[in-house]
């Protein structure tokens, strides 16, 4: 425990406090003994004890301000995170759903071509064909009327 000597509305008073927490101690006195000395002379003298009551209540309003501005922070901050993780959802959704039809897409160009290429080979056949029965027909024709 650490001991810390601090002078208030004119007094010492020696304060304990976890060690390595001195400055903070000083720091918070300095601040309650300025708010104090404030109000001294804003309000006269009105007497220790109410003038030490009012000092609590606005270091208290300044608290609880200071605590309802924190938990509105944190609530705005919460919405955030949550929209964020929706957003991220959202985001990763799409990007599922675009790598499904990227696979479709390529799925369907590979049938495409398969198809193009039967098609291809299906009129290759044809234009075989035709070409033989013509040959055959022009052959039969020449058989039958040759040339005189």
């Amino acid at each position: 425990m650490a001991n810390v000597n601090i002078k208030f509305n004119g007094k010492n008073f020696l304060l304990s406090c976890d060690d390595g927490q001195e400055e903070h101690l000083e720091e918070l006195l300095n601040h309650i003994n300025e708010k104090f000395s404030n109000l001294k002379n804003n309000l006269g003298n009105l007497g220790e004890n109410k003038l030490l009551l009012i000092t609590s209540v606005q270091i208290m309003d300044e608290y609880f301000e200071t605590k309802k501005k924190v938990d509105q922070k944190k609530t705005e901050l919460q919405n955030l995170s949550n929209k964020f993780r929706e957003l991220k959802s959202l985001v990763y959704d799409y990007k599922d759903k675009k790598e499904e039809e990227l696979k479709q897409l390529s799925e369907d160009h590979e049938n495409f071509k398969k198809e193009i290429e039967k098609n291809k080979e299906d009129y290759e056949r044809i234009i075989e064909a035709a070409t033989n029965e013509i040959e055959n027909f022009v052959e039969k024709a020449n058989l039958e009327n040759p040339v005189q």
